[in-house]
């Protein structure tokens, strides 16, 4: 996709269809190179696999060192279909459309970046190159939307433009930035206690850390991670940003780029810091399990159709880090597998509620109502995507939640997936509601005009994201093969560094 960028820097202005046929062949390419490293990836052998080494300073152990493990390959997977249903759903972009496209594939670098990277202080450089895009996305491209002013801190919310969308790109930029500090410190601290001689996450992991160090060190990668994972109370810019977010931004930044976060608790908390990881994991888990019930009850209260997406969102990175707490087998190829089925899923919603609101001009659900009637694919696949996020059977988010219910019950925390599950019980309230009010109950079509089913380039992102959503919940072992040894091997090192 970087390279595709470039080509698109190069192209005129002018050029509409040359700008959304590179970027679309940038993104076809790398979702076909994702399948390859997923399908290539020996599963029975684990372990990382094609790897690669560049010095990039070697004088600080800094190189450019890319492999793939069981975690890496369904993940690169989930970020191709994602930037390939985004560049779809951009087709009608038309404003300064060639910097739109060029910021969009610069991003979706960085995330391909962070899954296949093996050097820490690289691993936080495409970090950074994923999330900073996001300001100008947001803050040129973005859509600005009223929110009333209530509550104790109304004159706040009036002195700061709540709902404007230069207001979501600071917010979000900022809070993700404190957390970006936090991270770094981490790193150097665990760089130089290592020796100082190399930032490979392998070396690192194999260093002795002292346990104060340890204890110290896991909130900031947690909290600095977890901030971008919507990990409750540093979640707050999420809804804001989905909210005023375009269409492919909304699906790049719930899909993929909210799974950084929480694979960078996985992969570098949890794995580098075991002390550090068993003396926090009741916290993790008992906020986990708050994130699940907070955001479920908080997108039921919303009105506006892009926040109840945006805290289901909250929701279900709850259900991730809770899988994480739960330091099993089940419960982390759960986690892995709910990025996945997440990032699905939610791309599928984003890239509707686009369509909805570019026809009908409205996000208000109260305002809508029967537009399954001239709508009804659209009305399918809005129907699929809420099925899979209340964890029908038959749909992959069934599968990921499952596992991390069962993780969370062999860990003997109990107390952690009876939440979860009242949060599944909630979320199926709050979508089935929702659909039955835009779609299928009785509403004033006639006041709109402009409704029309999907077309042309629409159909191609839908199709894809919802297949994705049957085939993963039909045949889960699809990911699972190459997740599982990912996790054992992680797991098997997470505990014998603990063991005296």
């Amino acid at each position: 996709p970087a390279l595709a960028a470039v080509v698109v820097m190069l192209l005129p202005a002018g050029s509409r269809l040359g700008i959304r046929l590179v970027s679309l062949t940038g993104a076809a390419i790398s979702l076909a190179g994702s399948i390859v490293a997923l399908v290539g990836y020996d599963h029975t052998a684990g372990g990382f696999q094609r790897i690669e080494d560049y010095p990039l300073v070697p004088a600080f152990g800094v190189h450019l060192r890319f492999a793939l493990d069981g975690w890496g390959g369904p993940l690169l997977l989930l970020t191709g279909i994602i930037i390939f249903a985004g560049v779809l759903a951009s087709w009608t972009v038309t404003t300064r459309d060639r910097e739109f496209f060029v910021l969009l594939l610069v991003l979706v670098s960085g995330v391909f970046g962070v899954f296949v990277t093996q050097d820490l202080l690289v691993f936080f450089l495409f970090y950074e190159v994923a999330v900073l895009p996001m300001y100008l996305l947001i803050g040129i491209w973005g859509s600005s939307h009223k929110v009333p002013a209530a509550g104790p801190f109304r004159m706040v919310w009036k002195r700061f433009a709540v709902g404007d969308r230069q207001y979501a790109a600071m917010k979000l930029t900022l809070m993700l930035l404190v957390g970006s500090a936090a991270i770094l410190v981490a790193i150097l601290a665990l760089y130089l206690q290592a020796g100082g001689r190399s930032f490979d996450l392998g070396d690192l992991a194999a260093a002795r850390y002292p346990r104060t160090l340890q204890i110290v060190a896991f909130p900031l990668i947690w909290l600095g991670f977890g901030t971008l994972a919507g990990v409750f109370p540093f979640h707050t810019w999420s809804p804001d940003g989905h909210a005023s977010a375009p269409t492919a931004v909304s699906m790049l930044h719930a899909g993929v780029l909210m799974k950084l976060g929480a694979f960078g608790v996985m992969r570098v908390g949890m794995v580098l810091l075991p002390e550090g990881t068993h003396f926090w994991v009741p916290v993790v888990g008992a906020v986990a399990a708050i994130n699940v019930l907070y955001g479920a009850f908080c997108a039921m209260s919303q009105t506006d159709l892009k926040y109840i997406v945006a805290y289901s969102s909250v929701s279900h990175m709850g259900v991730v880090m809770l899988g994480a707490a739960t330091l099993t087998t089940a419960g982390w190829n759960g986690a892995v597998f709910q990025m996945v089925a997440h990032g699905i899923m939610t791309g599928l919603f984003f890239a509707l509620v686009g369509l909805v609101y570019e026809r009908a001009h409205t996000r208000t659900i109260a305002k809508m109502g029967g537009f399954g009637v001239v709508m009804p694919g659209v009305a399918a696949f809005f129907t699929l995507a809420c099925l899979s996020s209340l964890g029908l059977p038959g749909t992959a988010g069934f599968v990921s939640e499952f596992l991390v219910f069962l993780g969370a019950w062999q860990s003997g925390h109990y107390f952690w997936a009876i939440p979860a599950v009242l949060g599944a019980f909630v979320t199926a309230i709050y979508v089935l509601k929702a659909t039955r009010a835009i779609f299928w109950g009785p509403g004033p079509i006639e006041g709109f005009h402009d409704l029309t089913d999907a077309r042309r380039t629409e159909w191609g992102a839908l199709v894809l994201l919802g297949a994705g959503l049957v085939v993963l919940g039909l045949w889960p072992r699809l990911l699972l093969d190459p997740i599982d040894p990912g996790s054992v091997g992680h797991l098997t090192r997470l505990v014998a560094e603990r063991l005296p």
